[in-house]
């Protein structure tokens, strides 16, 4: 569990503490259980409040949800957005996007599997936010990726594709990434930026 992540910068903007410490309990018991087998009552539980505490900060289980996407996907689309804006090749903004990418999924490996996999038990319209956050996502890496095949830096044939395939690899870390394991996030995140760049066709 990135329990040291989740109670620090992760969640600063979810206000007040005893909400926090909701949105905290939530990605736990999301991740262990799924978000169907949780009940509100285990999340009051785990954030040591009761039952009817929790309908103080959020009226529903999807509702905690919503906010822990939200917040996970805001977060990472800043990461991508800053390095595409970044100065540099193609080349060293998408290798600096997929590195710092790879990373925050790595060291929030628990929140990341929520928020990257509990979508589909969003309702309609905070599941339509959601994916045009996603939309988002994904243009911040097609456009360096575009960038790249303009400057002839990137072989790409298709590149809607390729930059589904570079973001899919990318999430995907989340779902295996163990603390325990011999690879730091930095390390996986060095890794993911080589594959990604021989993927793009880069040769420099």
């Amino acid at each position: 569990m990135d329990a040291k992540h989740t109670h620090s910068e992760e969640w600063a903007e979810v206000t007040p503490d005893a909400a926090r410490r909701l949105v905290t309990a939530a990605v736990a018991a999301f991740a262990e259980r799924g978000y169907h087998a949780t009940t509100t009552r285990d999340i009051a539980g785990r954030a040591g409040m009761s039952p009817a505490a929790l309908y103080i900060h959020y009226r529903t289980k999807e509702e905690l949800l919503y906010r822990i996407s939200s917040v996970g996907h805001r977060l990472a689309l800043d990461i991508l957005r800053r390095e595409r804006d970044r100065d540099g090749t193609p080349a060293e903004r998408l290798a600096r996007a997929v590195r710092a990418f790879v990373r925050w999924h790595a060291e929030h490996h628990t929140t990341a599997r929520v928020v990257q996999y509990e979508l589909g038990a969003l309702g309609e319209e905070h599941y339509t936010e959601i994916v045009e956050l996603r939309r988002d996502t994904d243009a911040a890496v097609r456009a360096i990726v575009e960038d790249g095949v303009a400057t002839g830096d990137f072989d790409v044939p298709d590149v809607r594709g390729t930059t589904l395939a570079v973001l899919s690899l990318c999430i995907d870390v989340a779902r295996w990434f163990n603390a325990e394991g011999k690879r730091t996030p930095d390390e996986v995140g060095e890794l993911y930026a080589d594959l990604v760049l021989r993927m793009v066709g880069h040769t420099g």
